[in-house]
């Protein structure tokens, strides 16, 4: 559809509100087509410009160049994207599937313009003659090695193959995450009041909230979502009941039909492959972690298997701990992947006297978003004022000022907390616009999405210490985007290797196991009294349990993860028995599944984390070393250790070297012994 001058499209004009915001209450569906359309076109002119340019190549006219084009459509994408995430529909999808090969063309060609590789290549050449400062030297390097790993300098058949499969890679990205959402969206358990036998009463209120949001008041829902699906797990005294949400959520993009993902991932291997093969890669494995702090499949590897022999071993004490439980109850049965949450909250309780329904109360989302942002005042100064005068996409979106130490606005950060139907599942951080330098101070726009349980009518809004750990988790990514102080937006934020991505992420859940932000945060959501001495002892004597159920579900994912992209030539793979097949191999124990299934494993086929997924036990490394620097200054808001963790990690964004990078923040390179003391694993044992 086009838009008329008469009906102006408000992603093309100039934001005038607070911020620069985008004007949510403007922008509909309809208006993305053209705006796409309008804005490739400004993009291309712009390219072409600087690929024929006539003077030399100079980083002015050939790098910054570059980083100014395409704003326009920068500005159309992340508007779009973050939609298609977090508040989509059918028509926000359709256009999904169209505009992602069409961006994906746009890329490649840009990246495969041999006028322009010419000019960044010229430049790469003749770097120690430019005398850029070591930020625009970091820009170049990162400019020429995205063209190399495009395929610039290819021969031009193998650019055209290039090209096609980009395309198709992006279409079936898109299709595979849209298959999950619909799979979660059309499946929901309905319980009536003999079905609750065992669910706290918070469990109850957000059953009954989601029935009456699906037009049956009076009687109770499960849906798909983690923040539903896995407390009924965890607390249901239902068996059948429990396998039956078990294997639902198990089984999606795996249940047939047009949602079914497995040829979509099938797919998507083949070309991955191929990709790599004529980018002179043996897998995509390799091509994929050249650009990493890991380098190389094998130190991958090295560190997953590192903590999968002990995880396994803890794994299995565990699971024999929980099947004396069921033998004990009367259970005449071997403990299954839908038992283990139900027992290991039974064991919990038997050895640490600690409930986790009984923690919950004290687990205000509001309570914790203040604790989010109370550590984020100590450590770095910031202030958080909610505004209520900004038009955004969803009515459960809130949005705040972010100021520094000086009282000066430096972002604006929206939270995104409620599962919904229209919402993909998972948690994340993007933005809405990121930092930058370039022409001038750039202030982000930074959001957070999570997928929690909304309350009951007139409830607060309760969390798990799992919630309250993402939470902070994503707020964490959020500070790399909102400290962000560097000129280049190819450098800004969170626009760094996958390995030292999740570092500060990670690293930023530590303040959360704090006694005194828990002691303060932590308070009754009917009372406000804070959270008694002894259950706080509890809670946190009992944060290294089921350590070995944890370390065996997500190391399993990432295993199968490297597994799949290590294969040369995948060729008709089938996803579900390669997941199977590659599970056995490795010894996975059979009351523990994956953490992410590969049929609806999004992190790997429609999220940047192919062959990556272990980043987050790389980063673990970090983060568990990092806060050690905290607590050897015998204060965890210490001034001067924070004060390197921001100027080194949080605001340097992609413009320094990694490893570097955290040796100025810690003094030395990481010490790996901090992992395992974090998750109680003995190194090495078996």
């Amino acid at each position: 559809m086009t838009v008329e001058p008469s009906d102006p499209n408000p992603l093309l004009a100039a934001w005038r509100g607070p911020f620069e915001a985008p004007p949510f209450d403007l922008v509909e569906p309809r208006h993305f087509r053209p705006a796409f359309e309008a804005a490739l076109e400004q993009a291309r002119a712009e390219i072409a410009a600087v690929a024929a340019d006539p003077s030399e190549p100079s980083f002015a006219n050939t790098i910054e160049a570059l980083e100014r084009s395409g704003r326009a459509l920068d500005r159309v994408a992340k508007v779009f994207f973050n939609l298609a995430s977090a508040d989509t529909n059918d028509e926000i999808q359709a256009i999904e599937r169209e505009i992602a090969p069409v961006l994906a063309r746009h890329r490649s060609d840009i990246y495969l313009n041999d006028a322009l590789y010419r000019r960044v290549d010229a430049l790469k050449a003749n770097e120690p003659a430019l005398g850029l400062t070591s930020e625009q030297a970091r820009a170049l390097r990162r400019y020429h090695l995205d063209f190399i790993r495009a395929g610039a300098g290819a021969p031009p058949e193998a650019k055209a193959r290039l090209t096609k499969i980009g395309e198709r890679l992006a279409t079936l990205s898109a299709e595979f995450g849209q298959n999950v959402l619909a799979d979660e969206k059309s499946w929901t358990l309905w319980l009536d009041a003999c079905d609750l036998e065992g669910l706290p009463d918070f469990v109850v209120a957000s059953a009954a909230r989601l029935a009456a949001e699906r037009g049956q008041p009076g009687r109770f829902a499960i849906t798909l979502a983690r923040s539903s699906v896995e407390p009924f797990l965890q607390f249901s005294a239902r068996r059948d009941l429990r396998e039956t949400a078990f294997r639902a959520w198990a089984a999606r993009g795996e249940n047939g039909g047009a949602t079914d993902n497995r040829a979509v991932a099938a797919e998507t291997l083949r070309l991955r492959a191929e990709r790599a093969r004529l980018l002179g890669y043996a897998s995509h494995a390799d091509y994929r972690l050249d650009d990493t702090m890991a380098k190389t499949p094998q130190a991958a590897l090295d560190l997953l298997e590192s903590v999968w022999k002990p995880g396994v071993a803890a794994g299995r004490r565990e699971a024999e701990a929980l099947q004396e439980i069921a033998a004990r109850e009367g259970g005449n049965f071997s403990v299954a992947p839908w038992d283990w949450r139900h027992l290991a909250e039974k064991r919990r309780k038997e050895a640490f006297d600690f409930d986790e329904s009984a923690v919950k109360p004290y687990l205000q989302l509001d309570r914790m978003i203040d604790a989010a942002f109370y550590a984020a005042g100590r450590l770095f100064g910031l202030s958080f004022a909610e505004r209520f005068d900004l038009p955004l996409y969803h009515p459960d979106a809130r949005a705040w000022t972010v100021s520094n130490r000086d009282g000066a606005a430096i972002a604006l950060f929206v939270g995104d907390y409620f599962a919904r139907g229209t919402k993909h599942s998972g948690a994340w951080m993007s933005n809405f616009r990121g930092q930058e330098k370039l022409d001038g101070p750039q202030l982000p726009i930074v959001v957070n999405v999570m997928n929690f349980s909304k309350g009951g009518e007139g409830e607060a809004s309760l969390l798990s210490f799992d919630d309250a750990r993402t939470l902070f988790h994503e707020f964490g990514h959020a500070l790399h985007g909102l400290l962000s102080d560097v000129t280049y937006p190819v450098l800004s934020g969170t626009r760094v290797a996958g390995d030292f991505v999740e570092f500060p992420s990670q690293l930023y859940e530590h303040w959360l196991e704090q006694p005194e932000m828990l002691r303060r945060f932590a308070v009754h959501y009917r009372t406000g009294e804070p959270m008694p001495e002894a259950l706080l002892d509890k809670l946190l004597a009992a944060r290294r349990f089921n350590q070995g159920f944890a370390t065996v579900e997500y190391t399993a994912s990432a295993l199968v993860d490297l597994a799949l992209h290590l294969d040369p030539s995948p060729d008709e793979v089938d996803v579900a028995a390669f997941e199977r097949a590659e599970l056995a191999r490795i010894g996975m124990p059979e009351a523990i599944t994956p953490r992410h299934r590969t049929p609806h494993f999004q992190h790997i086929f429609s999220g940047g984390y192919s062959s990556a997924y272990y980043s987050y036990l790389w980063s673990e490394i970090l983060d568990a070393d990092g806060f050690e620097a905290f607590e050897e200054a015998g204060d965890i808001f210490d001034p001067a250790v924070a004060r390197r963790l921001q100027d080194f990690v949080y605001a340097a964004g992609g413009s320094r070297d990694y490893e570097e990078a955290y040796r100025a923040f810690r003094g030395r390179a990481p010490s790996p012994a901090a992992l395992f003391r974090k998750r109680g694993l003995e190194a090495g044992t078996g």
